[in-house]
C-alpha cells in the first residue's frame, strides 16, 4: 500500500467514530476520506500541498 491507500482508509477510520450521526457522519466520513487521501497523496509526491499554503509575496 501506498501512503495515499494509507492516508485514505486513516481519514476513513477516524470519521467511523462519528457515522453514527446519519447522513452529517456521512458527510463528514467523506470529507474526512478526501483529507486523508489529500495528506497521503502529497507524500507519495502526487500532489504539492505546499505550494497551496505558501503565500505569495505581495506587497
Amino acid at each position: 500500500m501506498n501512503n495515499t491507500t494509507i492516508g485514505l482508509f486513516t481519514g476513513l477510520l477516524l470519521a467511523l467514530a462519528a457515522v453514527f450521526g446519519g447522513f452529517g457522519g456521512f458527510l463528514l466520513a467523506l470529507g474526512l476520506g478526501i483529507v486523508g487521501a489529500l495528506l497521503g497523496a502529497h507524500r507519495d509526491g502526487i500532489i504539492d500541498l505546499g505550494s497551496l499554503l505558501r503565500s505569495r509575496g505581495r506587497g
